[in-house]
């Protein structure tokens, strides 16, 4: 009796792992493609061809940028904390990894579905400013620290506008599963009602993402790299992947948001041999990936001061009077969810 309750204990676990892998994987594999998306957008932006010379036109540049990184040797500074100098890249790599956990990828296909899955979301995006200010200060370097510093900042000032976005669609939907408000969203998208929503959620979604013109730790131009000045080899593989990852993650959670996630028009028909459902899915987030990057390459870095001014005096203000106003709609017009 105890050896087939062992036996079935070890099959679980196994049917667990081979779950983790095959959403990881692909996951890992998408990271690196995006980085050689970024690469090759930019260069057609700025009128040049970009990586062409390892692979058919550059498909395998990540892989090599992988390799040429995991070869080099690790520098460690002399009077660095270094137990944090290691942690906090794995830890960051870890926790923008988590959050794919509980992404549905179609009816049925999420590792966890569980109720409270934006909630769970949430407090992954505010545990990984942990790891970019450790490294800041374990590294012991001004620029890596100034950086992180700047880092957390507007980590921490653009999540409040983030949560509020995210309450409103809370508000609306009555729900906290994904799930949920992907279903909602059969007769019309999130993004036409709540346009000016998306607007301000996708802004947050970029000073949370620390990328242009929210750059400000990474600023070349003044602080070398930013918070990763001082890691060389596979640390910094894992910062550079955690970036790309939580891009990537964040333009897929902006899908199930605002453009109905796996749901696609009844063109199609939903129950084919292929599932089209993860396919759609993945075109809604290449959108916002494309979207990304195209910022990168159209606007310049904003200012220190004016990005939390951005956010404290003119972001925060709209944002506060949406959470008043969507409810009072609901209520007035008695189509509130609960």
């Amino acid at each position: 009796m105890i050896t087939n309750n062992l036996i079935l204990t070890i099959i679980n676990i196994l049917v667990s792992l081979i779950d983790v892998l095959v959403v990881l994987l692909p996951m890992l594999l998408s990271v690196a493609f995006m980085t050689i998306i970024e690469r090759k957008q930019l260069a057609a932006h700025q009128r040049r061809v970009g990586p062409n010379y390892v692979g058919y036109l550059g498909v395998l540049q990540p892989f090599a940028d992988a390799l040429k990184l995991i070869l080099k040797e690790t520098i460690v500074p002399s009077q660095s904390n270094k137990i944090l100098f290691y942690l906090s890249p794995i830890s960051t790599l870890v926790f923008s990894l988590l959050g794919w956990g509980i992404i549905p990828f179609g009816q049925g296909l999420a590792i966890s579905d569980f109720s409270m899955g934006i909630l769970y979301t949430v407090a992954l995006s505010s545990l990984g400013v942990y790891g970019i200010l450790y490294s800041g200060w374990s590294a012991n370097s001004k620029y890596a620290f100034l950086g992180s510093l700047r880092s957390t900042a507007s980590m921490i000032s653009y999540e409040l506008i983030l949560s509020s976005a995210i309450l409103i669609i809370i508000l609306l939907t009555g729900s906290f599963n994904y799930t949920t408000i992907i279903e909602l969203q059969q007769s019309i998208w999130f993004i036409v009602p709540l346009l000016p929503i998306f607007i301000f959620y996708f802004i947050s979604i970029l000073a949370e993402t620390s990328r242009t013109p929210f750059d400000l730790q990474e600023a070349e131009s003044e602080l070398v790299a930013g918070f990763f000045t001082e890691h060389s080899s596979v640390p910094f593989v894992f910062f550079f992947l955690a970036e790309y990852s939580s891009i990537v993650l964040f333009s897929c959670i902006t899908a199930i948001f605002f453009l109905g996630g796996y749901n696609m028009p009844e063109i199609f028909i939903n129950n084919s041999v292929i599932n089209l459902q993860s396919i759609v899915l993945g075109l809604k987030t290449c959108i916002f990936c494309f979207m990304f990057v195209w910022f990168r390459a159209t606007l310049p870095r904003m200012r220190y001061d004016a990005l939390i001014e951005l956010c404290w005096l003119n972001l925060l203000p709209v944002a506060v009077a949406f959470i008043i106003l969507i409810p009072s709609i609901l209520v007035a017009f008695d189509i509130a969810p609960y």
